[in-house]
């Protein structure tokens, strides 16, 4: 007989749950946690912040960090801790920095001078022009470039 070979099933892609979870801490402060990998069973204590916004910013400064260096939370050794605890407080002091603008919700700022990314989208083309403006004149004065 000849039988049809089954295709693997296609898996749904789950969108990754975050390793990160908060938890309330006193007067109102949020504690930022990492839950448990490699050979930790406790979840690692990444900082407190004085707001939800900032843990929530700290939580992706930390995932943007994480995915740099992979086996950042999983390294035992001295050298391995001593630098996971350098990159907590860097973390921590960057969401610092940039707390007021994250309490206003502004989102960070580009850097002066660099220009937008990606597709320009232009509204309909009028008179020439792709962004509805009049044509630009010539330099010699004249209205109708096709008279001289």
């Amino acid at each position: 007989m000849n039988e049809k070979k089954r295709r693997p099933s296609k898996k749904r892609s789950t969108a990754s749950k975050s390793p990160y979870f908060l938890q309330p801490g006193k007067q109102g402060a949020v504690t930022v946690y990492r839950r448990p990998a490699g050979n930790r069973i406790d979840a690692k204590l990444c900082g407190t912040m004085p707001s939800r916004a900032m843990a929530l910013a700290l939580v992706k400064q930390l995932e943007r960090a994480e995915s740099v260096v992979h086996d950042l939370f999983l390294e035992a050794t001295d050298d391995g801790i001593e630098a996971l605890e350098a990159v907590l407080e860097a973390c921590r002091q960057s969401v610092s920095r940039r707390a007021p603008a994250i309490e206003a919700g502004v989102s960070a700022p580009r850097p002066a001078g660099s220009k937008r990314r990606g597709r320009r989208r232009r509204g309909p083309r009028r008179n020439g022009g792709g962004d509805g403006a009049p044509p630009a004149e010539p330099a010699d004065g004249s209205a109708d470039p096709s008279a001289a």
